[in-house]
């Protein structure tokens, strides 16, 4: 009665704190101006059941899919047995499914028991190629200290979550040959390995080592969800709502301003659609967080900065200061920075900082040539250039501040209608030349 007393309480703790924190999450992402999802649903449906749920673009790099496939195939299945953990934490039982599922039970535990040595050796791969290897895209400036420490935690934890289990199992194959308490379960193979160490310890050491193992595992996942969500791996969470949400049209369509669309169209003379947005915008382009839409923000939650954009990016390639992956983590940071800011009674978005400028510079998103490439690198479909687009929409239509190359080029365009400062008269005198 106290052990489950104990448990209740944990999860309850845990609970209100995983409510708090997901509650601060939505308020940071309703910053952001309400959008509509336009285009079929089963579009959407199949986007999220191939990219996020089924890996389809993890795998454009086999090598660290297959591992992260065992990882995330694990997280899904082994979860299942933790089921099984909270139900005997509540009602105080041990093993309570063993009965019903008779020798069925055996085979989920082996199945359960594979999947947790196979993500202790893709964690273990994992952090070879960030410590020891020092692949390139984990070593970009962005990646400072706590992003790597972050991924280097996430890892260890993973690892030692996994051994509890293992060990667990191997203190309970060992108790059910001592203590009729324990339900037989029949023999484990992967834990089998472990039972020859703890064979010399005596029955309560046993007792004190299978529960020990019990609890750290268990609290251990507890801690563990908490944790995800200052994590960058909340995109364990939000792949599957950012690949619903992600864009359907191809990936060269730029979404037009529709106030400016109308204004050109009216000029041109051009009809204009009944249910154009009329009024004036609040603001052209986007200067702070509260100008990019409620998706933008979710997508910078969705990050899981695996550096596949930067590492596409052909100005990172050639040495400028753009990094896809940067734009999404700032933009995380300013959603941040306001949310605990709002939490603590302060200014919030009137702190005299802003997205464009404080964090993220005009050389960054002058850098950009607008390629898509990071786009299609993107596991979970997210689209850093929508934000770096509404970012220099800012710079060239509210400050006038884009670079002066630029600026001799929307005035050719404005005056001759092309880039280049010739009348449209003189337009196909170069065909004439040739003919």
């Amino acid at each position: 009665m106290i052990s489950s007393i104990i448990f209740i309480i944990t999860l309850g703790i845990a609970g209100f704190f995983i409510r708090k924190r997901v509650i601060r999450i939505q308020k940071n992402i309703q910053l952001g101006k309400v959008d509509r999802l336009d285009g079929p649903n089963n579009e959407r449906w199949k986007n999220m059941l191939l990219v996020a749920f089924g890996q389809k673009k993890m795998f454009k790099r086999l090598t660290p899919a297959f591992f992260h496939f065992l990882i995330y195939a694990g997280f899904l299945i082994i979860n299942l047995e933790v089921l099984e953990f909270v139900i005997d934490g509540i009602a105080g039982t041990h093993r309570i499914f063993a009965p019903f599922l008779g020798g069925f039970y055996n085979v989920l535990m082996n199945f359960f028991e594979f999947l947790a040595v196979a993500v202790l050796v893709s964690c273990i791969v994992f952090l070879v190629r960030r410590n020891v290897l020092k692949i390139d895209r984990f070593q970009s400036a962005e990646m400072t200290r706590w992003p790597r420490l972050d991924a280097n935690l996430i890892l260890t934890i993973e690892i030692i979550l996994m051994m509890a289990i293992l060990t667990m199992n191997a203190s309970d194959q060992l108790l059910q040959t001592r203590d009729s308490h324990y339900v037989a379960t029949g023999p484990l193979f992967f834990s089998g390995f472990l039972t020859s160490t703890l064979q010399s310890l005596n029955t309560s050491t046993l007792v004190f080592v299978e529960r020990f193992c019990w609890w750290f595992h268990i609290v251990g996942i507890l801690a563990f969800t908490v944790y995800i969500t200052y994590s960058k791996h909340l995109h364990i969470f939000f792949a599957f709502i950012n690949t619903y949400r992600a864009k359907l049209e191809p990936k060269g369509h730029i979404n037009n301003m529709p106030v400016v669309t109308k204004e050109v169209k009216t000029m041109l003379g051009l009809p204009v659609e009944a249910n154009t947005t009329t009024g004036e915008p609040g603001r052209f382009g986007a200067k702070d967080i509260n100008d990019l839409t409620q998706t933008q923000l979710m997508a910078a939650y969705s990050c899981t900065e695996c550096g596949r954009c930067t590492s596409e990016c052909p100005a990172n390639q050639t040495g400028k200061k753009l990094s896809p992956r940067k734009i999404m983590m700032d933009v995380r940071d300013r959603m941040e920075d306001v949310g605990n800011s709002l939490e603590k009674g302060g200014p919030g978005l009137s702190d005299g900082k802003f997205l464009l400028g404080d964090y993220i510079t005009k050389e960054e998103i002058n850098a950009c040539t607008s390629c898509n490439a990071c786009v299609e690198a993107c596991p979970v479909l997210i689209n850093p250039l929508e934000i770096i687009l509404e970012l220099r929409r800012y710079q060239a239509m509210e400050e006038s501040s884009s670079p002066q190359q630029w600026n001799s080029m929307f005035q050719n365009i404005e005056t001759s209608f092309a880039p280049w400062k010739f009348p449209a008269s003189d337009r196909f005198n170069w065909a004439k030349m040739n003919s």
